[in-house]
């Protein structure tokens, strides 16, 4: 009897941590996009990067990507949502602190 309540909560289980999943990485691209935007296009060749209009299309298509993934599909963990958080992983941790560095110098906070 225990077994026959087990399974409909497993599914409401698994269903919250796909939606609570699917946000928590559209909300890390969203802020990666929203930071690429504000950021001056004359430093992204300076850094050795991509061009502006490179990573604004690719942190678009990483939160289109995930949510569409995500809330229409309800496949949070897929091979789409790993590149698309990847992505935006790769400018947060790799890009942006260089930008940082070449717009504002070298330094602490």
């Amino acid at each position: 009897m225990r077994v026959a309540l087990a399974l409909p909560f497993y599914g409401v289980v698994v269903y919250y941590i796909n939606i609570t999943v699917t946000i928590a990485l559209v909300v890390v691209e969203t802020v990666a996009l929203i930071n690429c935007l504000g950021q001056r296009a004359d430093a992204f060749p300076v850094v050795g990067s991509l061009s502006k209009n490179a990573w604004v299309g690719i942190l678009l298509g990483s939160v289109l990507i995930t949510a569409a993934c995500g809330f229409l599909f309800g496949q949070t963990i897929s091979i789409f949502a790993f590149a698309a958080i990847t992505a935006a992983a790769i400018y947060l941790l790799d890009v942006r602190p260089a930008l940082r560095d070449a717009t504002n110098g070298p330094g602490g906070w």
